[in-house]
């Protein structure tokens, strides 16, 4: 029997240390060992990979990462967690480290290193970390994958193609240098407690960078042209120096919306900036 079967069951170890969820933090719970484990299997084998958790909270999804082999790095600003996760960190002999802190103020190349993401996002704060990490400048980045919990709207908004309503700047922003795809769907049931949303896991993997594009000038070209979706081109990008005149060298018709043109599109738009 290893460390980790002979741990308390997860809702034991809430219980012991009033570990309610926060609405505050955006917390919701799995406790589901099985689903968990499907989670934690995402990525692809992770025996003796470092693998970063965000938002750990009682150490659920850390048990499944660790299950598979993981060496786990988690960050958790919750201190009323940290006993329950001492506790684990201690079964399992130096294979989990804990940063007590705020993810978005982590420096993750040299705190984490290379790593896979797995986490369970508190809804507050998955949008603005997801954004971030794609932004990186340095490319390939610091993560190797990333598997995120996120309410279902967003995870279809990260993998959505042209032409939806789903689609707009962080469609762009995932999927112009990675791969994204939707994992696997998650039933509100399965949170304590239930959160009033459907959810969903995303699996993104970087790719190659397409040559001559700087992902700050693309990410203020997204910003202006979905910032104005409803407006054709023509108005969404006017105070974009030089944008009217690449659509017309590019063949792409001004009076298009943003909505309509295809990953591609953008990329060889901010090119020609």
């Amino acid at each position: 029997m290893s460390a980790l079967d002979r741990l308390p069951p997860l809702r034991e170890v809430i219980a012991r240390h009033g570990l309610a969820a926060s609405k505050a933090l955006g917390q919701n719970f799995i406790l589901d060992a099985q689903l968990l484990d499907r989670i934690a299997a995402i990525p692809g084998p992770l025996d003796g990979a470092r693998v970063y958790e965000v938002g750990p909270g009682p150490g659920g999804l850390t048990r499944a990462l660790l299950r598979a082999g993981a060496e786990v790095i988690a960050v958790e600003r919750d201190r009323r967690c940290l006993p329950a996760l001492a506790e684990l960190a201690e079964a399992v002999g130096g294979r989990l480290r804990i940063i007590e802190g705020d993810a978005l103020a982590i420096d993750e190349p040299k705190e984490i290193g290379p790593a896979h993401v797995v986490a369970n996002l508190p809804y507050n704060v998955g949008t603005a970390l997801l954004t971030r990490w794609l932004e990186a400048e340095r490319w390939p980045p610091w993560w190797r994958s990333l598997t995120l919990m996120f309410q279902r709207e967003v995870a279809e908004r990260i993998v959505a193609s042209p032409g939806g309503a789903a689609y707009g700047r962080l469609a762009v922003l995932a999927q112009w240098r990675t791969t994204a795809r939707l994992a696997m769907k998650v039933n509100r049931a399965a949170f304590v407690p239930p959160p009033k949303v459907m959810s969903a896991v995303v699996h993104i993997v970087p790719a190659e960078q397409p040559e001559g594009v700087d992902p700050n000038r693309l990410a203020r070209l997204t910003g202006a042209a979905f910032g104005q979706r409803r407006k054709m081109l023509r108005r969404s990008l006017s105070a974009v120096d030089g944008a009217l005149e690449a659509l017309d060298r590019l063949g792409i018709d001004p009076e298009r919306r943003a909505e309509t043109l295809s990953v591609g599109e953008f990329v060889a738009l901010a090119r020609a900036l």
